[in-house]
């Protein structure tokens, strides 16, 4: 019997792969991804052509940057739009899974150190850190009422090791005083910048002893997209 080919890792896959990887994943749960797609090329192909038209230029020059004007702005319209549709497929493909908001938080940029699954319960309720220039942020998916034991917990432990560093706790889910998946990553930025960059090491150093003594805690197991992390660029529309 024949073994599934392994999975291949995102951050190894050249940016063709990427692309087309993130359209398959797109096109699954977007059946008018392709319209979307034309439509955008279409219209800002012809803003493209009308604005470089007016510029100084006649006969053929003026034709020559008028179709030139014409590709760059429908082609930079159209991975706008398709950057937008995939991030919204690609939440639409996690919401309600195990392990989504981990899997979004990969979306962060650089300066940003994303742990998954630091703390959980048997029900699968969890807790992921982020390091980044807010402090110290702890996001929790599962059960609003476990998941208030289990985060105050968790603050508590990060508090004995960096004291004077900010901590803030981010509920990830549809309820109230909860962050919905899609607005997740845009919500922890927002959080402010407390620490600088040079400190990040010093904090990273401090909790190693505290994740010392953790026992291996797995991933739960879901369908999120894989290739989350290896298009961050597609999925902000750039």
């Amino acid at each position: 019997m024949a073994k599934d080919p392994k999975p291949v890792d995102p951050d190894k896959m050249s940016r063709r792969a990427q692309f087309v990887e993130t359209y398959r994943m797109a096109k699954k749960s977007d059946s008018r991804l392709n319209l979307w797609i034309l439509g955008s090329l279409l219209v800002g192909g012809v803003i493209g052509f009308v604005v470089f038209w007016i510029l100084p230029g006649e006969g053929v020059l003026g034709i020559v940057l008028s179709v030139i004007g014409a590709l760059l702005v429908g082609t930079m319209l159209a991975m706008i739009v398709f950057g937008r549709r995939a991030q919204r497929a690609a939440y639409a493909q996690m919401e309600g899974q195990p392990g989504a908001a981990a899997a979004a938080l990969r979306m962060l940029r650089r300066g940003w150190k994303s742990d998954p699954v630091i703390a959980f319960t048997k029900q699968q309720d969890v807790v992921h850190r982020v390091i980044g220039p807010p402090g110290i942020v702890l996001v929790g998916e599962g059960n609003p009422h476990r998941l208030r034991q289990l985060m105050t917990a968790e603050r508590r432990k990060h508090e004995r090791v960096a004291s004077e560093v900010p901590i803030h706790e981010v509920v990830c889910g549809n309820g109230e005083g909860q962050v919905p998946l899609s607005k997740l990553v845009k919500h922890v930025q927002k959080l402010g910048r407390s620490v600088k960059p040079a400190e990040m090491t010093d904090i990273l150093n401090r909790l190693k002893a505290l994740d010392a003594n953790r026992s291996s805690i797995p991933l739960p197991k879901g369908p999120v997209p894989t290739s989350m992390k290896g298009m961050r660029g597609q999925m902000r529309g750039r």
